[in-house]
């Protein structure tokens, strides 16, 4: 899971940003050590000694959470949750240790978390694979297909807001993440299939999830749909439509597991405020074209060879005044305001 985090720092108390430039500088330039054990607040954390791919300055770590985070950057908090602690502790937990550890270093939220990625995971137990990437009937217009000595290990459907990943997680463990605690929880140390499904923000949307409230509430709407509607596995048969095929065994039981999870029974959620913002980011581009348009105007009107954007909205600003009248404006604007009401 990842989420963003938009936190206000108390007066009495707040993180030392200069001791932690400090501190990253120094360890950026040792030679031996990769990172350094911090405390803040209530918590040990590794500090690393680069920020993040996507502008944090600082990244902290610790057996919970990566969180990258900056004194400028808004969101001032990017969190990405462990997979141990999610399977051991669940999300709404960490969440709240999240928020009790922000609440250590003087930090309240300042507005509702962000959601960005949630990846769902559905283990199982398989001794003989039935299935290769033609079972999977798929709204994902790319696939992928990875096999080791000539057996499957990975199919991946997808790329970007919905990827389904179906995968020898075994074999996973034992080239890659080296996670052998799987092995306690499970209870299997062989012929284990992980089926996952990761969801980026404009889906999460779709579906009304913006934060961890909304997630408990609706992930079921979420999942129902992606393994109902978006992907599905079947089993062969005579007929050439794949979607006719009946529903594999696996799929069967992964739509009952899916069913247990809590929802609303939304497809879609209508997010009337975007729909307003998308209409007012094409007039600002509409607006701005006749900028260009008036600043090219002023130019060969007084025989200029350039004008900065500033004066040419001065330019454009003056112009409108002098064609304004206040009782048309207020007229106009109250029927565009009941159109634009009306007619959503």
């Amino acid at each position: 899971m990842e989420c963003a985090y938009y936190l206000a720092p108390s007066v009495e108390k707040h993180l030392d940003f200069d001791w932690l430039g400090f501190e990253k500088e120094n360890l950026r330039q040792s030679k031996g050590k990769p990172s350094k054990v911090i405390t803040l607040g209530n918590s040990e954390f590794f500090l690393r000694p680069y920020g993040s791919s996507s502008g944090y300055p600082f990244v902290i770590e610790n057996e919970h959470f990566i969180i990258s985070f900056g004194e400028f950057n808004n969101p001032n908090f990017f969190v990405k949750f462990k997979s141990v602690a999610l399977w051991h502790e669940g999300p709404q937990i960490l969440h709240q240790q999240f928020l009790t550890w922000a609440s250590s270093i003087g930090y309240t939220p300042l507005q509702d978390e962000r959601l960005s990625r949630v990846d769902t995971a559905f283990d199982y137990y398989i001794p003989e694979i039935d299935f290769c990437e033609d079972n999977i009937v798929s709204l994902s217009k790319k696939d992928s297909r990875h096999r080791q000595d000539r057996k499957l290990q990975t199919l991946t459907f997808g790329k970007g807001d919905i990827v389904l990943r179906i995968y020898d997680k075994v074999a996973e463990i034992e080239e890659k993440s080296k996670k052998t605690w799987f092995f306690k929880l499970w209870g299997e140390e062989e012929n284990v299939w992980r089926i996952e499904l990761q969801v980026r923000k404009p889906v999460l949307k779709r579906f009304g999830i913006r934060n961890f409230q909304d997630l408990a509430e609706r992930q079921g709407d979420l999942l129902r749909y992606l393994v109902s509607e978006h992907s599905t596995m079947r089993r062969a048969c005579a007929d050439r439509n794949r979607s006719r095929w009946p529903l594999h065994l696996l799929w069967v039981d992964l739509q009952v597991q899916v069913d247990s999870f809590c929802g609303l029974g939304v497809h879609r959620e209508f997010d009337y405020v975007a729909l307003l913002e998308e209409k007012v980011i094409r007039n600002a581009i509409s607006i701005y074209g006749y900028t260009k348009q008036m600043a090219a105007l002023k130019c060969v009107k007084h025989k200029q060879t350039d004008i900065e954007f500033y004066d040419a909205m001065k330019y454009l600003y003056r112009k409108v005044k002098q064609v304004h009248n206040q009782f048309s404006w207020e007229i106009d604007v109250e029927k565009k305001i009941n159109k634009i009401r009306l007619e959503q």
